[in-house]
């Protein structure tokens, strides 16, 4: 550090006597705040950060009589995605959806974002979905029918939203996975009424799948 602080103190002088080795003293310093920057930027990744700001439930009912169990539903979410890297934007290598599960067992799925969709770096971005179906084929069995007897009879039931897809962040040659699932606990809602009166949703932060090794 010796020799380094000497320099510095020749470049803050007025009076240098070697102009050429004050010019050398600023590259080094100039290189090494670059080399700090650049790994700072790039060297690690921040991962996506998903939540579940809002939601409601205004329709929930087994229907399918003697068949094959089915969900007649209408589901409202608002799902926010967030790239909190200040210097790396994201781009998808697959789709992204997000996946709609009541006791394990996926009903619907939504498109969030097709491939090659990108999401800047900081930014982020909100999904308003409202989906419903009068009967979507869901492979219960007897333990999940009696799961929805159970959350029928108290009018809260707990739904699952799963978020899939895969990105690639700039300057890094690997393909990442996004894998985040939230767990809601939603009352169901008269019809015509976005949300019980006495009921205000709090916030759901998704939780993530780990990371692969190389992300």
């Amino acid at each position: 550090m010796g020799l380094l602080d000497e320099c510095c103190d020749d470049c803050r002088c007025y009076s240098c006597r070697d102009f050429w080795w004050c010019i050398l003293c600023l590259a080094i310093l100039a290189a090494v705040a670059l080399v700090a920057v650049l790994v700072a930027a790039f060297g690690f990744v921040r991962h996506v950060s998903v939540t579940v700001d809002d939601a409601s439930l205004t329709r929930l009912a087994l229907v399918g009589g003697g068949g094959a169990p089915a969900l007649a539903y209408n589901l409202s979410v608002t799902l926010t995605v967030r790239n909190p890297n200040w210097a790396m934007s994201m781009a998808n290598t697959k789709p992204l959806d997000a996946a709609y599960s009541f006791d394990g067992q996926q009903f619907d799925r939504v498109r969030l974002a097709g491939e090659g969709d990108k999401l800047p770096a900081g930014k982020t971005r909100v999904y308003r979905l409202t989906s419903g179906s009068g009967g979507a084929p869901v492979s219960l069995g007897n333990a999940g029918v009696a799961e929805f007897a159970r959350e029928n009879a108290t009018g809260v039931f707990e739904v699952e939203v799963a978020v899939r897809g895969e990105v690639k962040y700039t300057a890094r040659p690997a393909k990442c996975a996004i894998e985040a699932t939230c767990p809601l606990k939603l009352q169901l809602a008269p019809p015509g009424q976005a949300a019980p009166a006495a009921v205000v949703f709090q916030k759901v932060k998704c939780k993530l799948a780990k990371a692969e090794k190389h992300c």
